[in-house]
């Protein structure tokens, strides 16, 4: 299957979410190219950015997977190559 560069934006509101994201990111972890974090203070958010190498189903299964976490959300955008 052929692969796809992308990236997974993601905006943490809730902190005791931190766990489960970081062990979902753990376990697709061989797909990540680099990681970014930007705590936001002024709005009481963190901002995440995940660089993929992957599958377009291992992209769309991981951010449905972060998705579904409470206090979570994201979006994903991807090459067009």
């Amino acid at each position: 299957m052929e692969e796809k560069v992308s990236i997974i934006g993601i905006i943490v509101e809730d902190v005791n979410s931190t766990d489960k994201l970081n062990a979902l990111l753990h376990e697709y972890g061989s797909y990540i190219i680099g990681r970014m974090g930007i705590p936001y203070q002024k709005k009481n958010v963190n901002i995440i950015s995940i660089a993929l190498d992957a599958p377009m189903d291992i992209i769309n299964t991981l951010s449905g997977k972060i998705g579904q976490i409470d206090g979570i959300s994201s979006k994903v955008v991807c090459s067009k190559a």
